[in-house]
């Protein structure tokens, strides 16, 4: 398989023309390195997750790859076997394992999944018939202690999995080598993403999105990001990026092949400084500790406080979209949720009331799918959008005077 036609799975393979030719084919370096990998002994395992720790994967000596599928052309097969009212994500990365389409996926010996929401648990036992699985136990109560510690006990047994499976051990030293690889990954991203909070940022949204690999700790791509930020940090962003209204937009993650939205978004005149979800800053802003005394107890603390929509209370979602709108000077919050993502949808309203009641922005909630075919009905609410921001100046953004506009209604 080539790269054209290679899978869409965690990242982008739509880089803009500036951008680094590692990125410009970033799937195709991805499938080269897993193939010769895989060649030379070392086992690939697919996740599907940013709640599974790739580091306790790296030091197994194994390849994390992502699996989430980004692509409406596999739904169709994946409804042979699923509802039709099912999440666009879950049914693209199913319908992939039906076509066997994914070159990762098949050249996987375990897939590693997660009890988040009930779709994707139900849709693991259908991908169980077909792919080994080790399907880890998220405790969803973040206030608790007890939660925690059930999250540490549920690493520990699948870092034994992992050395069962795979015959290795997972000493402290190696794990402490892995969380250093993927803290130099997470502090690079966050020093490009953080470039979106200058008045002319020297990237589109698109393109910092187009910065994710759908394998990490490949030395080539830790060098590439290396050397964008260096060549973008000394660059300023044409006149027109200053003038375009900066959104910051939360909700569901967009997986390679269904970045629509955030692309249409930009065309009407936005510019997504920072994209608050899974495949943006979310999982990137805080580190591992490298010298913890129990390493897996530090990769416990780390990953279960992600502020996914599954936690419940999940106040601190809040507190981060308080603190990016701030940081990044947001004139608008947009809200993403994809079709029957019900955890996303529910929390929906508590971000319109923070969006508008406290932080005085306006704010869209869009709820959609894979198929662009949905574009028109947005391209109007984002028009709606941007009308009711414009009236309110450029001059005190993150202070926005009056109440948020009309563009506050959902789209649905």
């Amino acid at each position: 398989m080539t790269e054209d036609n290679a899978t869409p799975c965690c990242g982008s393979a739509a880089p803009g023309p500036e951008e680094p030719s590692w990125f410009a084919h970033m799937l195709g370096h991805c499938l080269d390195y897993a193939r010769e990998s895989h060649a030379h002994g070392r086992p690939i395992v697919g996740i599907m997750c940013e709640y599974t720790p790739r580091e306790l994967i790296l030091a197994a000596g194994a390849v994390p790859v992502c699996l989430c599928g980004g692509s409406a052309e596999t739904i169709p097969a994946a409804e042979q076997h699923l509802p039709a009212n099912l999440c666009p994500l879950i049914k693209s990365t199913y319908g992939f394992s039906v076509l066997k389409s994914n070159p990762f996926l098949e050249m996987a010996p375990l897939i590693v999944a997660e009890t988040t929401c009930d779709g994707k648990k139900k849709m693991y036992e259908r991908l169980g018939e077909r792919y080994p699985m080790y399907v880890l136990e998220l405790p969803q109560k973040p206030l608790r202690a007890s939660g925690l510690r059930s999250w540490e006990e549920e690493l520990q047994r699948f870092k034994a999995e992992l050395e069962t499976r795979f015959s290795v051990s997972i000493t402290d030293e190696r794990l402490r080598e892995a969380i250093g690889v993927m803290n130099t990954e997470r502090r690079l991203r966050r020093a490009l993403a953080e470039l979106m909070k200058r008045d002319r940022p020297p990237l589109t949204g698109r393109q910092l999105l187009a910065l994710k690999s759908s394998i990490s700790g490949i030395p080539a791509e830790l060098e590439a990001l290396e050397t964008t930020l260096a060549t973008l940090g000394a660059r300023e962003g044409p006149p027109e990026y200053g003038e375009r209204v900066r959104v910051l937009m939360t909700g569901v993650p967009m997986v390679q092949g269904a970045e629509w939205v955030l692309e249409l978004v930009e065309q009407r005149g936005g510019l997504v400084v920072c994209l608050e979800s899974c495949t943006g800053v979310k999982p990137i802003l805080d580190d591992v500790r490298e010298d913890a005394p129990n390493p897996v107890a530090a990769l416990a603390e780390k990953y279960y406080l992600l502020p996914c929509s599954v936690m419940s209370p999940n106040e601190d979602r809040l507190a981060l979209l308080r603190r990016l709108a701030r940081d990044y000077r947001a004139d608008c919050i947009v809200d993403l949720v994809w079709q029957a993502c019900l955890t996303y949808d529910v929390e929906s309203y508590a971000i319109k009331r923070l969006a508008e009641d406290e932080l005085r922005l306006p704010f869209l909630h869009i709820g959609t799918d894979y198929s662009v075919a949905d574009s028109a009905r947005v391209e109007v609410r984002v028009d709606a959008l941007f009308e009711s921001v414009r009236p309110l100046g450029r001059s005190a953004r993150g202070a926005r005077p009056g109440a948020a506009g009309p563009a506050g209604e959902t789209a649905q």
